[in-house]
């Protein structure tokens, strides 16, 4: 990244491969062989170098997340997701919030929320997927909808598939509060296409929502690929042209679920780009599987949010 992309700013989230065995993250109170300080001192010392403010390194070395202003009124906040991570076995100490990570960001948000920011939120593992933890989720999800007038945007990664999650209001459960975007990836793990996505986020201006106007998301086929030897990236599609959306407001994303469910061709499209141009049959019985999760941005209660729409 620093060799490609030398003038470009990145701002990093730690997945859940990083770690060696894979998946392991204990808390800084584990000491001695078992920590995992090796990485957070080596991910602070790469990350500081070029990317981030030297005012990260303390959080990154006690539990690989951060936080860094992106202008006066936007705030980026990356969190360590692997403190939610079900194959993560170090969580049996403490499953609800290892490192203090949430009580942290629940700071970040309220300080944001009392300067009038917005937050942006970047992680690896959504937090609605069942490869969260459900008590760490469940705390994830209240938080989301405490600040949900401050956080205007969440970007994941992890499951390979183009997909999101909506968060719904916890006392109007029909009220969509927030999305949660879910990138496809870069690597075919298993029998996919690759692609990348680019978000569009209103800008740095005086009325500024700093909220998701759009997202595009290119993909190169591996099957003409390997018939053709081309390597060439094509635009699969724009979120508000093809799904017909107002806007990218999580109401819109609600009123989108709603549509798959009456018609069964903006499913199928939207199924197809879930996995970047590869699978298209879905049945009933999976349909109606996929569109739960879309309302699911809590872990393990998919019976319970999606039996209130």
């Amino acid at each position: 990244m620093m060799k490609h992309f030398p003038d470009k700013p990145v701002y990093p989230a730690l997945g859940n491969h990083e770690g060696n065995p894979v998946n392991s993250f204990p808390p800084d109170y584990v000491t001695g062989n078992d920590s995992v300080a090796w990485l957070y001192d080596a991910l602070a010392t790469t990350w500081t170098e070029k990317w981030l403010p030297g005012v990260t390194t303390a959080t990154i070395k006690h539990g690989g997340y951060y936080a860094v202003k992106l202008s006066d009124k936007l705030k980026l906040v990356s969190i360590n997701m692997n403190y939610c991570n079900n194959l993560n076995w170090w969580l049996m100490i403490n499953i609800t919030d290892p490192n203090g990570e949430l009580a942290w960001l629940i700071d970040q948000l309220q300080e944001s929320e009392d300067q009038g920011e917005k937050v942006h939120i970047i992680g690896h593992i959504p937090p609605g997927t069942d490869s969260c933890v459900k008590a760490w989720s469940s705390n994830f999800y209240r938080i989301i909808n405490r600040y949900e007038s401050t956080v205007t945007g969440q970007f994941y990664g992890h499951t390979h598939w183009d997909h999101f999650q909506i968060f719904y209001s916890d006392d109007s459960p029909g009220r969509a509060t927030n999305v949660a975007y879910i990138g496809p990836s870069i690597t075919p793990y298993s029998d996919l296409n690759i692609a990348y996505r680019v978000y569009v986020i209103d800008g740095d201006h005086r009325d500024s929502t700093h909220s998701v106007l759009d997202h595009e998301t290119y993909v190169l086929d591996l099957s003409e690929l390997n018939k053709s030897d081309k390597f060439e990236w094509i635009k699969e599609y724009s979120a508000r042209d093809v799904y017909k959306m107002k806007s990218l407001a999580p109401a819109d994303w609600d009123d989108l679920v709603s549509r798959m469910e009456k018609d069964d061709d903006i499913f199928k499209q939207f199924y197809r780009f879930r996995s970047k141009l590869r699978h298209g049959a879905c049945d009933s019985d999976c349909k109606g599987e996929q569109l739960c999760l879309l309302r699911s941005a809590k872990s393990y209660s998919q019976q319970q949010l999606c039996a209130k729409h």
